[in-house]
């Protein structure tokens, strides 16, 4: 019964240890785990595993994360999908949270993010269309 109340969570991102870190901190809070390590990756695996939440790197090579979210909500399997979007750029991007809202990401947090802020915004919005 535990492995049908575990949400999956699928994180794209093309950092080794951020991918590594953040799949730590959520497998200890029983989450389901599930990397992609670029947005063409990332798109297949949300078409294939359907995550209950998918954590989103903004700066990566090939498809940046503005497009696989456009392409995500774009797609009739994924569109209800939450995506959070994250990024370490510098100088933060003034219409990041803006540009990331309108494309359908429900939230956004910057690295290097606190676990317990990660945790509680996944929290906030895993559960949020049940």
């Amino acid at each position: 019964m535990d492995t049908v109340d575990k949400k999956k969570i699928l994180i794209i991102d093309d950092e080794p240890a951020i991918l590594l870190v953040s799949m730590r901190r959520l497998e200890a809070n029983n989450y389901e785990v599930i990397t992609a390590a670029n947005g063409k990756e990332g798109i297949e695996k949300a078409t294939s595993f359907k995550p209950d939440l998918i954590l989103l790197d903004l700066v990566m090579p090939e498809l940046d994360g503005y497009e696989v979210c456009r392409r995500l909500k774009a797609c009739e399997e994924t569109r209800e999908i939450p995506i959070i979007i994250f990024t370490a750029s510098s100088p933060f991007p003034e219409d990041f949270g803006n540009k990331a809202t309108a494309l359908g990401a429900v939230g956004y947090l910057t690295k290097p993010f606190e676990s317990d802020d990660l945790l509680s915004t996944i929290e906030k919005n895993i559960s949020g269309g049940e």
